[in-house]
């Protein structure tokens, strides 16, 4: 196998036309490079330089791996380069997983950011609409991050959570409700309500029951939706009343009010989630940054 350094010394030497200018130039005894270059031609196979008055010229065999010598130099300062963008996080490739309410509230400001900011960084979105695969992506390398709900008391093995933001529920009410002209509501005052579900079994219900269960009841569903727009629309036709988070209330149907919720505030807690033993990657902290600002945002 051929030796690169000795290629950038043949490179150097053909450069110059002379082992003793070529010394000077790399730093390097001259008896030192005449020992590489002859190295370089056992490898070969080949005489790769000859003697012409007081310097020397290459072969065929010389010239030809004179050119190679100078693709490679070239090759490898693109590769310096490259490492060195990647590593200030001005280039990479992020693999997100995200749920379609962080979607539009969280996802899109940050993707914005980043683009801004690192215009290089290449992303891969993907909607998730299972709770444990984004998780399971994390863990085995398929994704770089997941947005997702999780408790807080609910560790999971190989992950590393963020606390992005805590996302109240909201009570939403048909438009002539008793209680919608207050400014809030009690959770025990829809004790004996009608329900309308908003959320599929997993952590956004979880989050739901568990605050009824603290105030003393198990809400009542009478028909289940798949999203927060639909659950407004069955609310707004007079069949019960709903919970919806408030980042799932981007869109209010016009014949719904929506009222604070207190004593307690269903919560649902929202998270990233980074394989613990990913190692640093400036691109994803970047991104990260962006995702804070984002709930930072949605807050205020």
């Amino acid at each position: 196998m051929l030796d690169v350094r000795r290629m950038q010394m043949l490179r150097a030497v053909v450069a110059d036309g002379s082992v003793t200018g070529a010394a000077a130039t790399l730093g390097y005894t001259p008896s030192a490079v005449s020992q590489q270059i002859a190295a370089l031609e056992r490898e070969a196979g080949a005489a790769l330089l000859e003697r012409v008055g007081r310097g020397v010229r290459p072969t065929a065999a010389g010239l030809l791996l004179t050119e190679y010598a100078g693709t490679v130099a070239r090759q490898v300062a693109e590769a310096e380069t490259a490492l060195a963008d990647l590593l200030a996080g001005r280039t990479g490739r992020l693999s997100v997983r995200y749920f379609a309410t962080a979607g539009a509230a969280l996802v899109a400001p940050a993707v914005a950011r980043l683009r801004a900011e690192h215009p290089g960084v290449r992303l891969e979105l993907r909607l998730s609409r299972d709770s444990e695969e984004p998780l399971a992506d994390v863990r085995e390398g398929r994704a770089d991050l997941a947005l997702l709900v999780r408790a807080e008391d609910r560790p999971e093995p190989g992950v590393r959570l963020v606390r992005l933001l805590d996302d109240p529920y909201l009570a939403v009410l048909p438009r002539g409700h008793r209680l919608a002209g207050r400014r809030g509501v009690r959770l025990t005052e829809l004790a004996d309500e009608a329900f309308v579900g908003s959320e599929w079994p997993g952590p956004c219900l979880d989050a739901q029951l568990d605050a009824c269960e603290a105030a003393g009841f198990r809400p009542r569903f009478v028909v289940d939706s798949e999203d927060y727009v639909t659950a407004q629309g069955f609310v707004a036709a007079g069949l019960g009343v709903s919970l919806v988070p408030r980042l799932g209330l981007g869109s209010r149907h016009p014949d719904v009010v929506v009222r604070e919720v207190r004593d307690p505030v269903p919560v649902r807690a929202i998270h990233v989630a980074v394989r613990e033993t990913a190692p640093p990657q400036p691109a994803r902290e970047a991104f990260l940054d962006a995702l804070r600002a984002a709930a930072g945002a949605a807050v205020r």
